[in-house]
Order: C-alpha cells, then structure tokens, then sequence
C-alpha cells in the first residue's frame, strides 16, 4: 500500500497514485496566472507563491517529481 502522508490514513491523499496529469495541469496553469496577476498589481508576496507553486506543478507534471516506483 502507498503511503498516504502524515494522519491520512490507509485510504487517505496519495494512496491511489496521487493526482491525475490533468489536475497538475490545472494547477500549473492556476499558478501562473496567480503569478501574473501578483506582478500586474504589484503584489510581489503573491507573485512570488504563485511562481513558486508553478515551478512546484511543472516538476510534477514534466519531470515525474513524487511518482515513486
């Protein structure tokens, strides 16, 4: 059985594979657009979580980042 992170439990987040390709693409997107959103108005706090969640999501989709086996 895959570990499913701390207090999950057997069933919890991550025991059946972790999220699908297209739930990382999402979230590569949505970060981004935080990210440029953040630098439109100036919100550099915002701007720089959103660039970091995007560097973040691109590993995991483009580079295998936490697949495990």
């Amino acid at each position: 059985m895959a570990w499913a992170g701390w207090g999950a439990g057997p069933s919890g987040a991550g025991s059946v594979g972790g999220p699908s390709r297209i739930f990382l693409a999402l979230a590569f997107v949505a970060a981004l657009v935080s990210a440029g959103i953040g630098v439109a108005q100036e919100r550099w706090g915002v701007a720089g979580a959103g660039a970091v969640a995007g560097v973040y999501f691109a590993a995991r989709l483009f580079l295998g980042l936490g697949r495990g086996k």
